[in-house]
């Protein structure tokens, strides 16, 4: 999923996985690190489709 929250002098995005959404707050786990992301920040939030899996590199010629 991706959600887009306010910070200081913006907005960010953190993409990954939904790990846990209590009433105040959300977790999502990107490539680097658990977010935790106050959800009276939150401005948007959507479910997006697995990355997809990597090609095999081509044969030269």
């Amino acid at each position: 999923m991706v959600v887009r929250y306010r910070i200081d002098g913006g907005f960010t995005d953190a993409l990954g996985d939904l790990l846990e959404c209590s009433a105040t707050a959300c977790t999502v786990r990107t490539r680097t690190a658990d977010v935790v992301i106050h959800l009276d920040l939150v401005v948007a939030a959507k479910q997006v489709p697995p990355r997809p899996a990597r090609r095999s590199p081509r044969a030269a010629g």
